[in-house]
Order: structure tokens, then C-alpha cells, then sequence
């Protein structure tokens, strides 16, 4: 059985949960930092570093208009035309030269962006779809509903704002320290009153204890917000995951008339939605409300403390503006918690959404290899055979369905299986790779192609060429062979619209569907061929023919047949009928009865 592992990736030690907090950094950093390390590494790097230049030209604009606007107040003091106009020059080179550079960041971010999602995206899909990983983890523990959702719109979010955040970190890091130096040397000192003690650079303490108020308070009003945010993203991928799930089986809803249980179910959704929607607006209605008087009084403040110094003649009107402006780029930076803590709170509830997709790949990964639980080998043998030894198949609990079941099915013959459902049908998804709870042995034919066909045939939308040559490119089927098959299937109707794009699981019927599975088959013509159900849509007449055609068609081919009808017996060489384990028993309790499977 092939090992469910990525080439050059080990499964960790141990996969702590998203949610807590002591590594969630960590494991961010092990899902999205390799990406600086990709094949395309010296591209990434060489973008990353240019956005961090382009982030230190913004700073040092800003420094510039910072000395620009205590020039300008000052030229205004003394009534200078001159002066005033020099620094209307002085501005508009400022205001070309901050342009260009904004331009050109904006759009250095979004190629990272969008190239970090793209590599984030190809990783978690293969991680999700490789090796029936998309398939085991439908049956097993975790929070890992709406994957679709989680890798189309979380990862979106979590690339956008991570790079987001980290340009405006830097950003205020950068303005912390220039603009400290800045306010220190123009705020000067003020005399305590009633002493003789002066405090030098008075306006920084007075910054720094004007931020740390209001990170505070900001923290304490903010902190529901990621809660109620990480709530609502999750009500809002189950409303769009049951819209997208009643698309897709729109025409048995429209048959049985079930539209009002399906209105019924979207509206409960939907108000699930509307509440969670109530609390996050609530959250940020305190912090908002927080936000603004703060906001509102910092343009003002500085300009109140400073004042004593203007007012005795220590500094200009030009100087004043500066210390004010720089007061506010000070706090400003200090602030980047609070002004950030939405952004913050929706980063990381898509982030844990991600990761939780993700280490439930890994888990599901070292549970089914893991020594403590026996699992189905399935693996090429050296035989032209398909053998099968000492098989159990179980549920992912742990009951089981079948034991001690043993198989051996040579070239050419053909093979007729009955019996319980949930024991054949397990039989089909283990010879196919797709069930590995239980224990034994499968060995498949050492070469030939294999080719499985379920009762509802996987339709991919596009041209009928790319649907009948699926999972083949479409190129590599000639006109001569497509028509040809969809002749033989009694589908010569649709060899006209081998080019024609449509969604051919909604607009065919499930006959249709079923005998494009066997067009498929005569296209590819595999040397094995293992069918479930795939005849159930036609009446017994038909049956029969599609069966007898295919087995002129394809003579040498050995199939494994799956099917509940009677009367098929004489198209098939001999018949496996297969029952249940009569009483409840657990694969991990170590007890064992005898099986029934019956020749």
C-alpha cells in the first residue's frame, strides 16, 4: 500500500490543535514559511526585499513631510512669500514622488500576495487530494468541514492581510523609533512645578503613556471581536457550503418538490448568520466607539501639552506643528495593535480555519500508518493476478463488516459479486484504495491498467471529449475512437457534441451517465476492470447487452462485477456473494469469528 506521505515530508511528533495559542505561531510557520524557501526562492526574496525598500521609501516620506510641515508653518510665521513658495515646490516633489512610490508598492504587495495564495493553495491541495486523503477524511474526527471553503476564501485572507499586517508592522516599527528621536529633539524640556527638576523631551513619556492607555482599553473593548469573528466566517462557509450542495443536486430536489425543507434549511443558516453577525457588530461597536474618541482627541492633545512652550517663546509655530504631527506619528505607531486588532482578529480565525484542514491531513496521515491500529495493505504483487488474503473490512469505529475473506481472480475471468451492500461496496473502495480500515492483504495485478466505475461515473465539466478521456488529456483520444465508443454504448446521438461545454452530470440522465462510463472504458481499454452499480440505472435487458457488449469489446479484459440484479449469472464465470459478520464485533477489541463469504 502506498504510503499517504509527500515526497520530502515527515509526518510531525505531535499536531497540537490550531487553537492553542503557545504554538500557534509555530505552526503557521511550518504550513506558510517554506514558502520563502520554494523552488522560485530567489524571485519571492528578491520581491520581499524590494517591498521592504519601497516600505523604507514611505517612512522616509513621511520623515521628509514631517521636516516639510515645520517649514512650512514656520514660512507662514514670518509672513514670507518666498518661503512659502519654496515649500510648495517642496511639496509637490514630495507628492510626485510619494505617488510613484505607492504605486509601485501596491503593486510589488499583490504579486506577493497573490503568488504566496497560489503556493499556499497548490500545498494544501495536495496535501487535501493526495493519495484519497479528501475522501478518509470525510469519515474521520476533526474540524476540517467545508475544505472548499477553507482553501478558495480562508487562504485568501490568510496570504492578503498576513502581508497586509507585516508592511503596516514594519511601517510603524520603522516611524517608532525615527519619530522618537524626532519628537525628543523638538519637544525640548518642561520644568516640574514647584521644583527645580526639568524632564527633557517631556512629549515621548507623554506618547508612550498616551498609547499604552489606549492599547489598553483597546485590547479589553476588541478582545470579543476575534471570537465573534471567527464565528461568523465559520456561519458563513456553512450557508455557502448548503447553497453549493443544493446547486449540485438540484434535480432530486426539484423532483421530490423539496425546496421548502431546502428554503427552510437556508434560512436557519442564514439566521445563524444574522446572530453571529448581531454579536461581532456589537464587539465592534464598542471598539469603534472606543476608536473614535480616541482618534478624535489625538490631533488636539499634543498641541495642548506643547503649548506652554510655544506660549513662552521656546518654540516656533513651525516647531509647535512638528512636535503635534510628530506626537501623532508616534502614538500612531504605538497604536498598531489596537488599529489593527479587526484585521488581527480575522487573520487568525481564517488562519486557525487553514490549519485545522491542514494538521488533520497530517493526523488522519499517522493514524493510518500507525503500528497501534491494523490497517488494509494494498500493493502490486509480482502475479498477473488479483489476490486477496485473509481480508477484514471494517467502519472507521471499528465494527466489522467482513472477515477472513480470501480472493483469487485471474486474467480474463469475469466475476460476479452479491450480497450485503455495505460489505460489497466496502470490497470495491478497498480494492480501490479508498478504505484502509480493517486488516489484510490486497494484491493487485503487477501491470495493466485499472480502471473503476461506480454507479454515478465522475463527469468533469467541460467538452464531452475531456469527460469521455477523463482522467486522460483529452488530446490523446482521436474523433475515431470517441465516436466509435459512443456508438457501441447506444450514444450515437451525441458524437456531434464531442466539442459542446456542458455540465453533463446535471444536463444527462444516470443512464446516460452510466453508458458514458463504459464509452470511457472502451476508450481506455484497461486490462482490469471493477465495476459497482454502474448498470443500476438500466432495466435488465439493457443490463445484459451493455455487459455482453462490453465483453466482446474488450475479450481479454478481466472484470470484477458488483451488482444486485439477478439474472446476470450466465455473463459472469463464477459469483461471490459476500454477508455481514452476523453479530457486532470491533476490530480493536482483538476478538475474531469466522467470516461468510461464500463461492
Amino acid at each position: 500500500m502506498r504510503k499517504n506521505r509527500d515526497p520530502g515530508e515527515s509526518i510531525p511528533s505531535e499536531l497540537p490543535r490550531p487553537g492553542n495559542r503557545q504554538r500557534f505561531v509555530r505552526q503557521v510557520v511550518r504550513l506558510a514559511g517554506p514558502y520563502w524557501n520554494c523552488e522560485r526562492r530567489a524571485k519571492v526574496r528578491g520581491v520581499t526585499l524590494l517591498l521592504f525598500v519601497l516600505t523604507l521609501a514611505q517612512v522616509g516620506l513621511t520623515v521628509w513631510g514631517n521636516y516639510w510641515n515645520r517649514a512650512l508653518f514656520d514660512a507662514l510665521e514670518q509672513r514670507t512669500v518666498r518661503g512659502v513658495l519654496v515649500q510648495v515646490g517642496v511639496f509637490a516633489l514630495i507628492f510626485v514622488i510619494s505617488i510613484g512610490v505607492t504605486a509601485a508598492h501596491l503593486m510589488v504587495k499583490r504579486w506577493l500576495q497573490l503568488d504566496w495564495r497560489s503556493w499556499l493553495t497548490d500545498r494544501l491541495i495536495g496535501r487535501w487530494m493526495d493519495h484519497g486523503r479528501h475522501y478518509h477524511l470525510i469519515f474521520t474526527e476533526g474540524e476540517h468541514d467545508n475544505p472548499d471553503q477553507r482553501i478558495a476564501e480562508d487562504i485568501r485572507i490568510v496570504t492578503e492581510v498576513a502581508i497586509a499586517l507585516a508592511h503596516t508592522l514594519v511601517f510603524s516599527l520603522l516611524i517608532l523609533f525615527l519619530f522618537i528621536d524626532i519628537l525628543w529633539s523638538v519637544s525640548g524640556s518642561i520644568a516640574v512645578p514647584g521644583t527645580d527638576v526639568e524632564v527633557p523631551g517631556y512629549m515621548v513619556p507623554l506618547a508612550f503613556a498616551y498609547a499604552a492607555i489606549g492599547m489598553g482599553l483597546g485590547w479589553i473593548v476588541g478582545k470579543p471581536l476575534v471570537r465573534t469573528t471567527n464565528a461568523l466566517q465559520t456561519a458563513e462557509a456553512t450557508f455557502r457550503f448548503g447553497l453549493s450542495r443544493a446547486r449540485e443536486h438540484s434535480e432530486a430536489i426539484a423532483l421530490v418538490h423539496g425546496e421548502p425543507v431546502e428554503r427552510a434549511g437556508s434560512a436557519a443558516r442564514f439566521r445563524q448568520i444574522v446572530r453571529d453577525w448581531d454579536r461581532q457588530s456589537i464587539a465592534y461597536m464598542g471598539l469603534v466607539s472606543f476608536s473614535t474618541g480616541y482618534g478624535g482627541l489625538l490631533p488636539v492633545f499634543p498641541i495642548l501639552i506643547a503649548a506652554p512652550q510655544y506660549i513662552a517663546g521656546a518654540m516656533s509655530l513651525g516647531v509647535l506643528m512638528q512636535a503635534a504631527q510628530a506626537f501623532q506619528r508616534l502614538t500612531g505607531a504605538l497604536s498598531w495593535p489596537v488599529d489593527n486588532v479587526g484585521e488581527i482578529a480575522r487573520w487568525r480565525a481564517s488562519a486557525d480555519r487553514v490549519l485545522s484542514l491542514y494538521e488533520d491531513t497530517w493526523r488522519l496521515d499517522r493514524e493510518l500508518r500507525g503500528s497501534a491500529t491494523p490497517r488494509i495493505t494494498r500493493e502490486r504483487s509480482d502475479e498477473a493476478r488479483l489476490r486477496i488474503a485473509d481480508l477484514c473490512i471494517a467502519e472507521p469505529s471499528g465494527r466489522i463488516l467482513l472477515e477472513h475473506f480470501d480472493a483469487d481472480v485471474g486474467p480474463g475471468e469475469r466475476v460476479l459479486v452479491a450480497g450485503d451492500p455495505s460489505v460489497t461496496g466496502g470490497l470495491f473502495k478497498v480494492i480501490g484504495g479508498l478504505w484502509p480500515w480493517g486488516s489484510g492483504r490486497v494484491m493487485l495485478p503487477a501491470d495493466g491498467g485499472l480502471l473503476f466505475m461506480p454507479q454515478r461515473p465522475y463527469l468533469p465539466e467541460g467538452t464531452l471529449r475531456e469527460a469521455l478521456c477523463y482522467p486522460q488529456p483529452a488530446d490523446g483520444c482521436t474523433d475515431a475512437e470517441l465516436r466509435f465508443a459512443l456508438e457501441r454504448v447506444g450514444l450515437a446521438s451525441l458524437q456531434p457534441r464531442l466539442d459542446e461545454r456542458d455540465n453533463w452530470d446535471q444536463s444527462l440522465p444516470l443512464r446516460a451517465q452510466q453508458r458514458l462510463g463504459f464509452a470511457r472504458a472502451l476508450v481506455q481499454r484497461p486490462d482490469w476492470i471493477f465495476m459497482e452499480g454502474a448498470t443500476d440505472a438500466f432495466d435488465p435487458e439493457g443490463e445484459r447487452q451493455i455487459l455482453q457488449m462490453l465483453h466482446e469489446a474488450l475479450p481479454g479484459a478481466t472484470l470484477l462485477v458488483i451488482n444486485f440484479h439477478p439474472g446476470l449469472e450466465p455473463l459472469h464465470d463464477r459469483t461471490l456473494v459476500l454477508e455481514r459478520v452476523a453479530e457486532s464485533k470491533f476490530l480493536f477489541a482483538g476478538r475474531r469469528a469466522n467470516g461468510v463469504a461464500s463461492h
